[in-house]
């Protein structure tokens, strides 16, 4: 069977799991988009930064909320290239439909993209605004209390990069977090993608899974350690990271993060970020 129909069903197939749930789980109270929870019953603002493990609960209903890496520099090298990417703004913009679902857009506002080849030394630089991605979570268990949450955040990536050769893109994720004595929150992630290839127009697939371990280091900064995995099961190969970040509460509804994240292996990608999240 294609691989590619079966990826993008799983995705289409998460995409609709999260309005089939809507009539399924008790959610917080009647809240909807246009009927917005009333700020004092807003839940502990939580975002999908700064780290790989995406958080498993939602934005509350009727409330937006932005998370961007306001700089973002990118290191790679394989066998015969290197490259190096600088991305300005690469945002999502998070929007609560119910008390359980939110949209999220994503999109690149500028990057800077350069190859350079090893055995030539030929180097091409392209810029420009990068992909718009579209993405559902829906939270099916510990949105508005306990000591478990999960959910599914199926995603679909369009090729608008005006910096780099892209195509589309898909994949599901299935974020889990925790809580643990002590204020300690432990975060889990499995992963399936349907990316491009790094230098040609053919497509693979991709398993990642991740480990996150979070804690408050002063009141209102938090530290975060982890790390992860990914499987490329066209190459047969592994790549694995570890990052670390921390992220701070200027008010209630602001956040301030920066972190690095490093590929173990000489030829994975190394990550340096400062970003920022607010919720409306």
């Amino acid at each position: 069977m294609n691989k590619n129909y079966v990826v993008y069903s799983v995705v289409l197939g998460g995409f609709l799991i999260p309005f089939k749930g809507m009539g399924q789980q008790k959610e917080q109270k009647s809240f909807s988009l246009f009927n917005p929870v009333p700020r004092e019953q807003m839940r502990e603002m939580e975002t999908d930064r700064p780290d790989v493990t995406e958080s498993p609960y939602t934005v509350d209903a009727g409330h937006f909320q932005l998370e961007t890496d306001l700089v973002r520099s990118i290191r790679e090298k394989s066998e015969t290239t290197q490259t190096n990417a600088l991305l300005i703004n690469q945002m999502n913009l998070k929007i609560g439909i119910t008390g359980s679902t939110a949209l999220q857009i994503g999109f690149q506002t500028y990057g800077r993209h350069s190859e350079k080849e090893l055995d030539t030394d030929e180097k091409e630089i392209t810029d420009g605004h990068g992909d718009l991605t579209l993405r559902i979570k829906q939270n099916l268990i510990g949105n508005d209390g306990g000591k478990f949450a999960l959910a599914l955040l199926p995603y679909v990536k369009f090729p608008t990069s005006k910096y780099e050769d892209s195509r589309f893109e898909g994949g599901l994720i299935v974020p889990m977090q925790y809580q643990l004595p002590g204020e300690w929150h432990l975060g889990f992630q499995v992963e399936v993608d349907r990316l491009k290839d790094q230098d040609e127009q053919a497509m693979h697939t991709e398993f990642l899974q991740t480990l996150t371990i979070t804690h408050s280091i002063i009141k209102g900064l938090d530290g975060i350690a982890e790390t992860y995995y990914t499987y490329d099961f066209k190459a047969h190969h592994f790549s694995n990271y570890i990052n670390a970040a921390f992220q701070m509460d200027v008010a209630r509804d602001f956040k301030l993060d920066a972190g690095l994240n490093l590929g173990i292996q000489h030829t994975a990608a190394k990550n340096f970020f400062v970003g920022a999240s607010v919720r409306l």
